[in-house]
């Protein structure tokens, strides 16, 4: 596979009056983490308060479950500094949560019931009870071992030099936002279209404990190992596949990417339509509401999608509104597994490949994406995030079948040439050094993520829970021995103090009942 103009791209920004326009990268991650008892059960007890007020602390909040905490760093062009930034977070709230662990894993613990997983609670203001009655529709639509699902979401945006440049390199007449969002677009469709690759290189959770099929049977050709571990012998990401982040009704659902209105009528059109699946459950106008709402997706948020074009929205706007307001403004990765081999759950090393795919997509040609091309992405995904090392798996590559590592191998080759740019650019060589080291999953399936988790496993004969709360016990004792890096425990202190009290002023500032603040909100919607 060659793309030429990927090259003449990559020649035209390397002139000298380019060349620097790639630095400036900006990343934010936001990781999540089940709290878990030192006996690898599930925390039951309430989200820590010391660590702050959920719905108002920007760094510490919880995600669908009460136990389900997420970290979430600030922007920075540093990706050490985010990284030192998730630690100093995860060792702050870890000093809060007494002898409580938590788990270095995306598919859950141990979970005896269903209703061990509460859903998370922030507090009586409006806003607050419409986050908890949003999630009280995904446990009815979805049940509840969803909610207890583990990810880490990579956001990044590029610098105004490297838009600046490529429009003069393409000359582009096109007003700027518009060129950067059609830019984001393209993006977005090549990420699509080979995401099948980070799910094998970096999918982490080729197993999972029984209790989460909570007595139901699978399809699937799981294997068993120690107590209760089930797995598939080449699996890569379960959490991506039919058994994690699903809705079956969203299938049906025509949002694209091929241009911003698109995308913005099909994401509306979805909020908007009526779900034969969930329009036996009460809304938020009824006595006890089971949902915000009877529609296909009760907001815009419960879209499930690997990638997202974002726009920091304004007080009261819902993403497609800030998107329609003002553009893209960055790009949210949602595809990532928690790294179990990482106290941080994300690398240095992944996210130094991260910045080199994402370019890699971004310069490369973006042919426009269908319905049917989608599913055709999403048909390849599903056969990595199941059989994803198994030797010689055959993908679908513009209507040809083609060995994975073949189009590996063909991605990998430009990758080379995207690193380089960006070393020369930043005088390193940490994205050639990243492309190096993972190109070796290609040829040894066993240095993917999930190849080592498993290995570890099967060469030890070890039950994946049991190695699970291993890993939390020492990275909980990293994080105490360690100082803090970025942030201090008295500013840490008072940001949750802060915290606290914003969430005493929008309950006092609340001014409508619950159901009028609703009727508000999907009317300006």
């Amino acid at each position: 596979m060659n793309t030429p103009e990927l090259k003449t791209r990559l020649e035209a920004l390397s002139a000298a009056e380019h060349q620097q326009a790639i630095k400036g990268i900006k990343r934010g991650i936001e990781r999540e983490a089940l709290r878990i008892n030192p006996n690898g059960s599930i925390a039951k007890t309430p989200h820590p308060q010391d660590a702050g007020h959920p719905l108002t602390n920007s760094h510490i909040t919880t995600d669908f479950s009460e136990s389900l905490l997420e970290f979430i760093t600030p922007v920075s062009e540093d990706p050490k500094e985010t990284l030192a930034q998730l630690q100093d977070l995860q060792k702050y709230t870890l000093s809060k949560m007494g002898d409580e662990l938590l788990w270095p894993m995306s598919m859950p613990c141990f979970i005896e019931d269903q209703d061990d997983i509460a859903l998370a609670y922030f507090g009586e203001s409006n806003i607050g009870k419409m986050k908890t009655l949003y999630r009280e529709g995904l446990k009815n639509r979805y049940g509840s071992m969803m909610q207890a699902i583990a990810g880490v979401h990579f956001n990044i945006s590029f610098p105004d030099t490297l838009w600046d440049s490529l429009q003069k390199v393409e000359q582009s007449s096109a007003e700027k936002q518009a060129f950067i969002s059609e830019k984001y677009l393209g993006l977005i469709r090549n990420f699509k279209r080979e995401l099948w690759l980070i799910s094998y290189l970096f999918g982490a959770s080729p197993a999972l404990c029984k209790s989460f099929l909570q007595g139901n049977e699978s399809d699937l050709p799981f294997e068993a190992l120690g107590k209760g571990t089930l797995y598939l012998e080449h699996g890569t990401a379960l959490r991506l596949g039919d058994l994690g982040y699903t809705n079956s009704a969203q299938s049906s659902l025509k949002v694209t990417y091929n241009n911003l209105d698109e995308y913005i009528t099909g994401l509306r059109e979805a909020i908007g339509c009526h779900s034969d699946l969930y329009g036996d459950l009460a809304d938020y106008k009824a006595e006890t509401p089971q949902q915000l709402n009877k529609n296909i997706l009760q907001i815009e948020n419960e879209f499930y999608s690997p990638i997202r074009p974002k726009r920091n929205a304004l007080s009261g706007e819902t993403p497609t509104q800030a998107l329609a307001r003002a553009g893209i403004e960055y790009v949210e990765i949602r595809a990532l597994d928690v790294n179990p081999f990482s106290q941080t759950g994300i690398s240095l090393e992944q996210i130094n490949f991260l910045d080199v795919f994402l370019t890699y997509c971004l310069l490369k040609d973006a042919p426009a994406l269908s319905c049917e091309d989608q599913r055709l992405t999403e048909a390849n995904l599903q056969a990595v995030v199941n059989f994803g090392r198994k030797p010689d798996l055959e993908l679908q590559r513009d209507g040809s079948p083609v060995s994975l590592q073949t189009w590996a191998g063909d991605i990998f080759a430009e990758l080379v040439h995207v690193a380089q740019y960006m070393d020369k650019a930043n005088d390193s060589n940490v994205y050639q050094n990243a492309i190096k080291l993972w190109r070796e999953c290609i040829s040894d399936p066993n240095k993917t993520l999930s190849g080592q988790f498993l290995s570890q496993l099967k060469q030890n004969q070890q039950d994946g829970g049991s190695y699970a709360i291993e890993l939390a016990n020492e990275y909980k004792l990293a994080h105490q021995s360690q100082s803090f890096v970025t942030y201090s425990s008295s500013s840490l202190d008072a940001d949750a103090g802060a915290s606290h009290e914003a969430q005493k002023q929008k309950v006092s500032e609340d001014n409508l009942t619950f159901v009028a603040f609703l009727d508000d909100y999907f009317a300006n919607a």
